[in-house]
């Protein structure tokens, strides 16, 4: 059986794993080419400081950008960032400080992001590094300072799905609009956690700009990889970056790399596995336009055009649209014009480079002259920092990646995404629309599912001292999908400094179940639905079942961040989605009646040597758990692993 090109990367950084091929389930130790870090680079210092490490493993591998709060110029904000580039400076890392751009852009732009790396960063749109060829993903702060202390970080290979494009882009349609188009056709989580591959004759002719909008923006529609063949259209942008590089004295790549990557593009292998298939006919998409305040929902430009829905805020800037095509086209709209007088227009580029270019060509005196509002390059706007917020009541268009309510300022305003060109128009119509007429039609849903191949193979894995053989436990039934962090450990618990344990275990799904905490004892083993563990950060979701004393979850599967705070904090998650589907089976019943927790009274019997679960007669295969998820679990979390490792502990 052949490799995807996410499972054919991730072997290509393997620190620690199986000893055969990879494939998709397997949990790895990986050693990234980069990691970057942003205004969070003080919350994973201390991370770093308190696993005990003195010294960056490898100061190469690491990337600080300031970007998110550089607005802010109170002391303690600038103290912060002070103390970050002294940190910087201490350890040999590359810094960049407030006003060079946002991060991600600085990656690709400043070479950092190569075809078959994997990279990654403390920031979910670390999806972005995918149009260059790359792996990139986001990680969690716990996982950022684990690779600043010994070079890798855990992870588990996601199921990859192939969306295969076909034709071209009709005139008036961008990139943006393709992403736009996939989130809201496929928006029941069908690529929740995978990484996508994007194939077909149809890359060929996008452009890196629309590319680098796609794989963003992969991030709000639910991978956990947005990945693009390597091509000429690759190629000619990696040529350009070394020609920037190479005039401010920096190479990060050579001549012979490009030939290489331009002479053996890393290809999946035509006897790979996908979960799934998506295929897109690009001269079937048209301007479209995400919300309000979900990129779930998506409408014709052309139907809104229609509603004339008045606009108070219109916004260019982000990781996603203010690189310097995107500034370009919004330009063509508004050269000559000005912005309508209720609306207020907000502009900052991607990254001071791109800034620097678009005043050398006029670009940017054009979209001042329009009555735009200039912002340093960074988030701002787009994550709810600084100037420009929305307020109670009002309206705004974005060329931005998120919509969420509340995420650009008030909960009581709406917010709209569309491209860089959409944006335009509407601020100087006043309303939502377009520069020009277009058709109102939407591809069709093009989906197919795979059954799995064989489930995960029989092997028989050596489990490592401190590590059980096995787990049997009463089986306790949560049959609900989407269950929360909120649900598993509520909001009034969260920031509480006095919850010991036993108050934690005694509140433990109290929000999804008051009962759950009475009905449940020391060693029952749950398994519940789909997408377990969605919504916050909080690792309290985590630490509260371990004070339950419950030995681990089963799931169908789980939120991504559950899972990584789950392992970093040494808690077994096992995603077994056909017990899952049995299970709901068995207990139709109870479930139809809305039992929210159903303890049916058996044993379930988890075999970690085979890798399978035993219940009432039946067997069912999970993913392997080698010699990584095993440590971490010995070590009760990452950050007691690292210092053992370290010699520290």
């Amino acid at each position: 059986m052949g490799q995807t090109t996410v499972e054919k990367i991730a072997e290509s950084h393997l620190a620690e794993g199986p000893k055969r091929p990879l494939r998709t389930g397997d949990f790895v130790s990986i050693r990234p080419h980069h990691v970057m870090t942003h205004d969070n680079t003080s919350a994973v210092m201390k991370k770093f400081q308190a696993i005990g490490a003195k010294k960056i493993h490898d100061p190469k591998q690491l990337v600080f950008a300031l970007d998110h709060d550089i607005q802010n110029k109170q002391d303690a904000n600038l103290a912060k960032y002070r103390a970050i580039e002294a940190f910087a400076k201490q350890h040999g890392v590359d810094f960049y400080p407030a006003g060079s751009g946002i991060g991600h852009q600085i990656m690709v732009e400043r070479g950092y992001v190569e075809p078959g790396s994997f990279v990654v960063a403390s920031d979910s749109h670390s999806n972005m590094y995918g149009a260059l060829g790359a792996v990139g993903t986001p990680i969690v702060r716990t996982d950022a300072a684990a690779v600043w202390a010994r070079g890798e970080f855990w992870w588990q290979i996601p199921r990859s799905i192939q969306v295969v494009l076909d034709g071209e882009l009709p005139q008036g349609a961008t990139g943006k609009d393709v992403i736009i188009t996939l989130c809201g056709l496929y928006n029941h989580d069908e690529v929740l956690n995978a990484a996508v591959e994007f194939t077909g004759p149809g890359v060929a002719s996008l452009s890196m700009d629309a590319r680098l909008s796609i794989s963003n923006m992969t991030t709000e529609w639910g991978p956990l990889v947005g990945w693009f063949p390597v091509d000429e259209i690759t190629i000619a942008y990696l040529g350009g970056v070394k020609q920037r590089l190479a005039a401010m004295g920096i190479e990060r790549f050579t001549d012979k790399d490009i030939d290489d990557w331009q002479k053996n593009p890393l290809r999946p292998d035509p006897d790979c596995v996908y979960a799934a298939q998506i295929i897109l006919d690009l001269g079937q998409v048209t301007p479209h336009v995400s919300g309000p305040d979900t990129v779930q929902v998506m409408q014709p430009l052309a139907e809104m055009e229609k509603k004339k829905v008045a606009i108070q805020k219109a916004y260019l800037l982000s990781c996603v649209n203010s690189r310097l095509d995107d500034l370009e086209a919004a330009a063509e709209v508004l050269k000559g014009k000005k912005v309508a007088p209720s609306v207020k227009f907000y502009l900052g580029a991607a990254s001071k480079w791109v800034q620097e270019e678009a005043e050398k060509r006029g670009i940017w005196q054009i979209l001042l002259d329009a009555g735009a509002n200039p912002l340093p390059a960074g988030c701002g706007p787009c994550i709810g920092l600084g100037v420009g917020l929305l307020e109670p009541g009002e309206v705004g268009i974005s060329a931005t990646n998120r919509n969420f309510k509340g995420r650009m300022g008030s909960r009581d305003a709406q917010c709209y995404l569309s491209s860089p060109e959409v944006v335009a128009a509407s601020a100087l119509a006043g309303y939502i629309r377009g520069p020009q007429e277009v058709g109102d039609r939407a591809p069709a849903r093009n989906f197919r599912e795979f059954a799995a191949h064989d489930g995960p193979s029989a092997e028989k894995i050596e489990i490592l001292p401190g590590f059980p053989d096995r787990v049997k436990g009463r089986l306790v039934f949560m049959p609900q999908d989407n269950v929360n962090t909120d649900a598993i450990y509520g909001k009034d618990y969260t920031y509480r400094d006095d919850m010991t344990p036993e108050m934690m275990a005694r509140v433990v799904m109290e929000n999804y179940d008051p009962q759950f905490a009475s009905r449940t004892r020391e060693g029952d083993v749950v398994v519940s639905g789909f997408n377990f563990g969605t919504g916050s950060s909080r690792e309290q979701a985590v630490t509260a079942l371990k004070a339950k004393a419950i030995p681990l979850v089963i799931a169908g599967s789980f939120s991504q961040t559950y899972l990584r705070n789950a392992f970093n904090n040494g808690f077994l998650c096992i995603e077994v989605p056909e017990l899952v589907k049995r299970l709901r089976e068995q207990f139709a019943k109870e479930i139809a009646t809305k039992e929210k927790t159903i303890i049916p009274g058996e044993d379930i019997d988890i075999d970690f040597t085979l890798s399978t679960i035993h219940w009432r007669l039946e067997t069912f295969p999970f993913p392997a758990l080698g010699s990584v998820p095993q440590s971490l679990v010995i070590a009760q979390g990452v950050e007691n692993l690292v210092a053992r490792r370290l010699g520290l502990a």
